[in-house]
């Protein structure tokens, strides 16, 4: 039975700690499986608990206060081959709360052996969620407030299969380790310790003691009969193996030739339900039937039907490096809550900048060309507004032309749909007298 403890690191707790014993343990379960330290991976957060991964030459993941359950889930998903173990204290259990009840519910093949001393150990002894109402700790009267929580009927609660409780000194701890380790689901070892650091300079706490605590709470040793399940990886690419592929990524061919082979940067500004969106999105498209490298940037309120919207669009045959635009080439001005957001802009404007304006909307004082458009004399939708303001912009051989915005029609739109856009870009584009100013 070979150890997998690190030679040069030897376990270093305080004397006395339970946490050493918990160390020797685990080895010696290791060991029995005839596991290697390439088939292992020890996940741990902050505190005494998180010492534990430095002691073994196995995998090793160290991360934020609570959160080592979300870290050993997509290690686990992404290498169901290896045996992964989640080392956390109470202090964990209380910070990362909702991680644990998640990983009871989803039962992902992990074991999760929570070192319980009742404190805060490594940061002075505060009260913890398993901390008792009668001990001292250094959080004063709070621990009284709270009732304390039991790790095991949370588990079961959440759906653990396998929960467990043991104390830390017990001699038959590797035994119900490897129980822990071998069942295919989420595993859940409460083990109560003793923190000779901290918690018993003020309270009295004997090996004797915690196995009377343990006897006087609900007994639990194991598999959870009415929580017993499929294990969530399993599961999990079973039904991703029945799904349909994704649509393979759409295509583009460069066909057109751009009005000019220079970077132009676009922003489209307007409000819900005009579609700003979708219309840089067929401006984007036709860039690149133009032989465009192009970026596309949305940003809109968290409200669906209502607030600005706005599309940033950049074409450049070169490699684009920054998504964001400081000083347009134009700017389609279609709604007053994207022209308010972005109102700064109008100041930053270069010489030779265009501004298209929808005819009511109030655009802030600039020096460059204005095009204001009276949309409505035209019975043009409001949510057509920016369709029709890049048939504009392809009618007059700006950015783009008509046949780089057909291309990028026809690759997003079929059918009748296809048919009715088509009909109004071709409209736009000989009516320019929609132009007012």
């Amino acid at each position: 039975m070979d150890s997998l403890l690190h030679g040069s690191r030897p376990p270093a707790f305080c004397p006395g700690c339970s946490y050493d014993r918990i160390v020797h343990a685990l080895d010696r379960t290791l060991g029995r499986m005839g596991l290697r330290d390439d088939q292992v991976a020890l996940v741990t957060d902050i505190g005494c608990s998180g010492l534990l991964d430095v002691f073994f030459t196995t995998h090793a993941f160290h991360g934020l206060h609570g959160r080592a359950l979300t870290y050993a889930t997509g290690l686990k998903m992404a290498r169901p081959d290896l045996q992964v173990i989640v080392i956390m204290g109470d202090g964990g259990m209380g910070i990362g709360g909702a991680h644990f009840q998640s990983a009871c519910r989803r039962n992902l093949d992990l074991t999760l052996l929570v070192l319980n001393n009742f404190n805060y150990g490594m940061t002075g002894g505060q009260c913890s969620i398993t901390s008792p109402n009668a001990a001292v700790t250094a959080s004063g009267f709070l621990n009284r407030l709270d009732q304390p929580l039991d790790v095991c009927r949370l588990a079961d609660a959440a759906g653990a299969p396998f929960v467990a409780r043991s104390s830390a000194l017990a001699a038959d701890l590797p035994e119900l380790i490897e129980r822990a380790i071998r069942f295919p689901g989420f595993a859940v070892l409460d083990l109560p310790a003793i923190c000779t650091g901290r918690y018993t300079r003020k309270n009295k706490l004997t090996p004797a003691g915690i196995d009377k605590e343990i006897a006087r709470m609900p007994a639990y040793n194991g598999l959870i009969a009415h929580n017993q399940r499929r294990e969530y990886g399993e599961f999990y690419r079973e039904l991703a193996a029945e799904q349909r592929l994704v649509q393979t990524p759409l295509k583009i061919h460069s066909v057109q030739s751009p009005p000019a082979r220079e970077k132009v940067e676009v922003i489209i500004l307007g409000g819900a339900g005009q579609r700003i969106g979708t219309a840089g999105e067929l401006l984007a498209l036709a860039g690149i039937a133009g032989g465009f490298l192009v970026t596309q940037k949305n940003s809109n309120d968290i409200n669906v039907l209502r607030g600005a919207s706005v599309s940033e669009v950049i074409l450049w045959p070169d490699r684009i490096g920054f998504t964001g635009i400081e000083r347009p080439g134009v700017i389609l001005a279609l709604g007053q809550e994207g022209v308010n957001r972005k109102k700064d802009l109008f100041a930053r404007l270069a010489p030779g900048a265009l501004v298209i304006g929808a005819q009511g909307v109030d655009i802030p004082d600039c020096n460059v060309e204005r095009r204001v458009v009276d949309f409505r004399q035209q019975s043009i939708r409001e949510q057509d507004w920016a369709l029709a303001a890049l048939a504009l912009l392809a009618g007059w051989n700006t950015v783009i032309n008509p046949a780089m915005l057909k291309s990028a029609l026809e690759h997003r739109f079929q059918g009748a749909v296809l048919s009715s856009v088509m009909s109004l870009i071709e409209s736009v584009i000989k009516k320019q007298s929609i132009v007012v100013g």
